[in-house]
């Protein structure tokens, strides 16, 4: 791709980095790149950051034809800016994007886009540790139209954020509901493409989680309510008797990079993953026998978030007395040193700027 470059006049002032807050503050920079039916993808370019400009009639805004994905850059302790995994979120836009009837990009062209924008921004790549920048490609319907079909013009978009540490004070346990009213997706669905009207539909039970007092929603299988899928936009994962078990993915759930990063990891260290059905019944069960040691779930923000307490059905069980676990805490300094550049990269996850 030719990407031009336009530099913004107006630089902003950067936030304190000691005080971030995820998504919030955003860089000077955005990358743009329009597609048209019969023309394809054109006009790559990096522009100040700024509004967009769509008709009231833009498809995205009636129908939800949309995308995203979400990954960070790091900044390493000799200066070194790198991304982690770049490639496999660059797969997996094309995977949602194919699901919602949005053109393919190539993947070289999408991390080049990315690579490019966070190159011209990179002093705002944060320096304290346990920040970094957000990066968040999105694809959106901009077809001046109201008809349910797929639209003919596009705008693929990249903005950036830099963020601190997703807990304040370190990964600290969280209490989860378990959602059995619900249902977010069903096999068939949305639920393996991010986009957004996967994540509206988990709006309702998060906001009545959160007034019983609850962080996030560990959701359940939409046919059947009994067998345990994600927590929230995470991937959920239980150790037992020694075992990480977590949900297969059966075409109801996300593919999450980190949870693949952290399967990886765990059979690296000679850890059994069980990756098979089971039912939150069983969970309580194992809890009930001394068996269920930690739990937690893995995500791109916050890269693992301990589960200290599961209320279901006005039970609740407490988990490894409401602390961080072995397990946790291993694969969590796993990952985040090879993201910061403390812990050799022997996977070629990194991309260095």
């Amino acid at each position: 791709m030719n990407i031009s470059i336009n530099r913004t006049k107006n630089p902003k002032v950067k936030p304190d980095e000691s005080k971030l807050v995820f998504g919030q503050n955003f860089t000077d920079h955005m990358f743009i790149m329009n597609y048209e039916e019969g023309k394809g993808w054109f006009d790559p370019r990096v522009v100040p950051y700024g509004p967009l400009e769509l008709d009231p009639s833009a498809m995205v805004l009636h129908y939800g034809q949309e995308t995203f994905e979400g990954l960070k850059a790091y900044r390493t302790k000799d200066g070194t800016i790198q991304l982690f995994r770049v490639e496999e979120n660059a797969k997996r836009l094309n995977i949602s994007d194919e699901q919602v009837c949005i053109p393919y990009i190539e993947e070289e062209m999408i991390i080049e886009a990315i690579k490019t924008v966070v190159d011209v921004d990179r002093d705002w790549v944060p320096r304290a540790k346990g920040t970094s920048l957000y990066i968040r490609p999105f694809v959106i319907a901009t077809e001046p139209s109201l008809g349910v079909k797929p639209s003919s013009k596009y705008m693929f978009i990249i903005i950036l954020s830099p963020v601190g540490s997703y807990y304040k004070e370190g990964i600290q346990p969280t209490k989860i509901y378990v959602e059995d009213k619900y249902v977010r997706a069903v096999v068939g669905g949305l639920g393996t493409a991010k986009t957004g009207g996967n994540y509206a539909a988990s709006l309702r039970a998060q906001l009545e989680a959160a007034q019983k007092g609850y962080s996030q929603v560990l959701w359940l299988d939409g046919k059947e309510r009994k067998y345990v899928e994600e927590v929230g936009t995470s991937n959920a994962m239980f150790v037992v008797d020694g075992k990480v078990y977590t949900a297969p993915l059966a075409g109801s759930i996300l593919a999450g990079i980190t949870r693949d990063s952290a399967i990886t990891l765990f059979k690296e260290m000679g850890v059994e993953v069980v990756e098979e059905k089971f039912t939150i019944e069983q969970v309580f069960q194992w809890h009930q026998e001394g068996r269920l040691t930690e739990a937690f779930a893995t995500g791109t923000a916050a890269v693992i978030s301990p589960i200290g307490q599961l209320g279901w059905k006005g039970n609740d069980i407490i988990i490894n007395n409401f602390e961080i676990g072995e397990y946790s805490q291993k694969i969590y300094d796993l990952i985040t040193g090879i993201q910061d550049g403390t812990i050799e990269d022997k996977h070629n996850w990194i991309t260095k700027l």
